[in-house]
């Protein structure tokens, strides 16, 4: 359906959408990353359950002391939609930063309708900016809708040597 002025309800929705780079000493930003992580984290893509209470209250001083943190916040007015948490790294192959998105979350109601991928494009334009190499990514093998944004905008399963195959993600969880 089209707007009087020749735009769709979506281009209208999407220009009403802000990507801001979190400032964690504000209290509707630290709101925000805590409801939306939490969010998340219930999700059957993310850990299939809420954060527990005493993960909830160290979140956020925990982002706020680790010196690497860098979050993005999508808003649609007044309400947070969607969060990119990442990670500055450093590559010594390359002797350059790197920026590594360790979450990005919509919430369900909003998804499909391009938040990702501007939440993406505010990481991305960060690490140009900060001159990094490469940003990185994990995601679970089945989780297709991720897996496509992804894609789509040029990330991909990384061989860097033939004959040491493709590089692979590994944890040790304690």
């Amino acid at each position: 359906m089209a707007s009087i002025i020749g735009l769709t309800s979506l281009e209208v929705f999407m220009e009403s959408v802000e990507i801001v780079e979190a400032d964690l000493s504000r209290a509707a930003h630290q709101h925000a990353v805590s409801e939306l992580i939490n969010a998340y984290a219930a999700d059957p893509m993310g850990d299939g359950k809420p954060l527990a209470a005493k993960v909830r209250k160290a979140l956020i001083p925990g982002l706020r002391q680790h010196p690497a943190t860098l979050i993005f916040l999508a808003y649609q007015g007044d309400d947070a939609i969607g969060i990119a948490v990442c990670f500055l790294g450093f590559s010594t192959f390359a002797a350059k930063p790197l920026i590594n998105i360790h979450d990005l979350a919509v919430l369900p109601g909003y998804r499909g309708l391009g938040i990702g991928r501007q939440l993406l494009e505010a990481v991305e334009r960060k690490a140009r900016m900060l001159d990094c190499c490469k940003l990185t990514l994990e995601v679970f093998e089945h989780n297709h809708r991720a897996r496509r944004l992804y894609e789509a905008v040029g990330f991909a399963q990384v061989t860097y040597q033939e004959e040491a195959g493709s590089a692979l993600f590994l944890a040790k969880p304690f």
